[in-house]
């Protein structure tokens, strides 16, 4: 069983064909360096308001174990919790 002749394919079909390659790649590395930057512009935000959310946190937990600790020890002593 031998395979057939391949088909000869047009120079403007080839052409076609390698300039839409060309140009989505070309679409491709500008995207992605368009949303590279987007990204790194958002980390830098984040990284900025990550120590006033991480003392906000603090602060939040140290609330609710010194409410913990009131309520238990309403407990242990008998005493209704307000």
């Amino acid at each position: 069983m031998s395979l057939p002749a391949p088909v000869r394919v047009s120079p403007l079909i080839k052409f076609a064909r390698w300039s839409l390659l060309s140009v989505g790649v070309v679409y491709g590395a500008f995207h992605q360096s368009r949303l590279s930057r987007r990204e790194t512009a958002k980390r830098e935000a984040d990284k900025e308001h990550k120590a006033a959310r991480d003392a906000k946190l603090a602060q939040e937990k140290k609330a609710r174990a010194e409410r913990e600790i009131k309520e238990l020890d309403a407990l242990v002593q008998g005493r209704a919790v307000a």
